[in-house]
């Protein structure tokens, strides 16, 4: 594990290890991680001044008339590349992008998270959050053919991912991210790698880190890792449960012992956000087509904005592994899937919350019956409402959201909302197979 904090202790590093590449990474609006290579010898001018590149071609950047842009990297993110021949070390950095004047660019994803948290910081507030992405293993990208016919927690025969999990935890292990378990998830042949959480910039750098690190192991395997929410109909997606609390120094700002739920007033007004901006924010947190084929009833993936303690159909749950352990107590937000850009799924979700904080949004009680089981009326009575059911729906509801533009920012948020309206006409033009079967023979 490398753990450089400074450009000093970079140079030094690349100079004693004999670092061949240096990979600099960064992503487009819809979080699709982007890299360009550099050689150390211009490793100087790019942690001073930055590396300059056309950022007409990156979707979501600048217009070709104003296309020059800057990619400075961090050398706080600085590792090495486990994956990479060991006779020829390839090290990678984050970074953030930059107008050609030095001044962040407004475009940058990573920026947008930053300016989310310098605002949790003057509340006095540093976010912390543990998200869990599940994934499959399929033998290729072609078609999604099944590896094994496993279940929840199952081992050995049954789950033949066992290998390939093992080497990517030893992959992220080796890049200083810290996991804490991995197992066999509900449907066949999907998995879960179960993250310890950390500060949400370092956990969203570490999101890029860990989908680049399961796809790559996969490929060192012969088979294919997706983060694709909803691959096969008929079984369960995959989410990415977003666990997150705030705190105010050493002290969790989410716990009272005395509160039957123990939640502080700062933990109820921040899910309390959570649950009163959900729908507009859904459009970020499940950003594809694909995404609203896991958003169903029946396959555990929440569907109606809720809050619960133990319920699992719940959108929001506050677990309770290990009650009266302060540092523990947390909320975990159920809707999100694992292929959002994470940078702006988790500025919108702690933006979401420290909304609530500022204008004391009151906690409705907790729904411990199962919704799935309740009928509209009964839904209704308890105020209950469901999540956008597409991406159309979903992107209605952002294009009003004053929230999720003050976070993202004009620049973002135009082109975000620009690059789902496009998305959607490109879907319902699309003739399907579904139609070809159904209708070609009868109408």
């Amino acid at each position: 594990m490398v753990a450089c904090s400074s450009r000093d202790e970079v140079f030094t590093f690349v100079r004693e290890k004999k670092v061949s590449f240096i990979q600099l990474w960064f992503t487009d609006v819809l979080g699709r991680l982007k890299s360009f290579s550099i050689t150390p010898d211009v490793l100087e001018e790019a942690l001073d001044e930055g590396m300059g590149f056309d950022g007409s071609s990156i979707e979501g950047f600048a217009r070709i008339e104003e296309s020059d842009m800057i990619a400075r990297p961090d050398p706080a993110t600085f590792q090495l590349i486990p994956w990479r021949p060991d006779d020829l070390p390839v090290a990678r950095m984050f970074c953030d992008i930059l107008n050609p004047d030095g001044s962040p660019y407004e475009g940058c994803s990573r920026h947008a998270l930053k300016r989310v948290l310098a605002k949790a910081s003057a509340m006095g507030f540093t976010s912390y959050l543990g998200p869990e992405l599940e994934y499959f293993y399929f033998a290729s990208d072609h078609t999604p053919e099944i590896l094994d016919r496993g279940g929840y927690y199952d081992g050995v025969p049954v789950d033949r991912g066992l290998d390939l999990k093992r080497e990517t935890i030893f992959a992220l292990q080796k890049m200083g991210i810290k996991v804490e378990y991995c197992h066999h998830e509900v449907a066949p042949s999907q998995h879960e790698i179960a993250l310890k959480y950390a500060d949400a910039l370092t956990m969203a750098d570490t999101v890029m880190t860990y989908r680049t690190a399961v796809k790559e192991i996969a490929r060192k395997f012969g088979v294919y890792a997706t983060f694709m929410p909803k691959p096969i109909g008929g079984i369960n997606g995959s989410g990415m449960h977003v666990h997150q609390s705030l705190f105010n120094g050493g002290e969790n700002a989410f716990f009272d012992s005395a509160d039957p739920y123990q939640l502080s007033t700062v933990a109820r007004h921040y899910i309390a956000g959570i649950l009163r901006h959900a729908r507009e924010i859904t459009a970020v947190t499940n950003q594809w087509i694909n995404s609203y084929k896991r958003l169903v009833p029946g396959f555990e993936a929440p569907v109606y904005v809720s809050w619960a303690r133990r319920n699992r159909s719940a959108m929001v749950r506050v677990p309770m592994y290990k009650p009266g352990k302060a540092k523990a107590t947390r909320m975990e937000f159920r809707a999100p899937d694992p292929a959002c850009n994470p940078y702006l799924a988790f500025a919108v979700q702690i933006a979401s919350g420290l909304k609530g904080i500022e204008e004391r949004y009151p906690l409705p009680e907790p729904i411990e019956e199962d919704i799935f089981e309740m009928d509209e009326k009964a839904r209704e009575r308890a105020g209950i409402v469901s999540l956008p059911g597409n991406l159309f729906e979903a992107t209605l509801e952002v294009s009003m959201s004053e929230l999720v533009k003050d976070t993202l920012g004009d620049h973002i948020f135009e082109k975000f909302v620009e690059n789902k309206k496009r998305e959607w006409d490109q879907f319902r033009t699309h003739v399907s197979a579904f139609e070809i079967e159904r209708y070609l023979p009868v109408l």
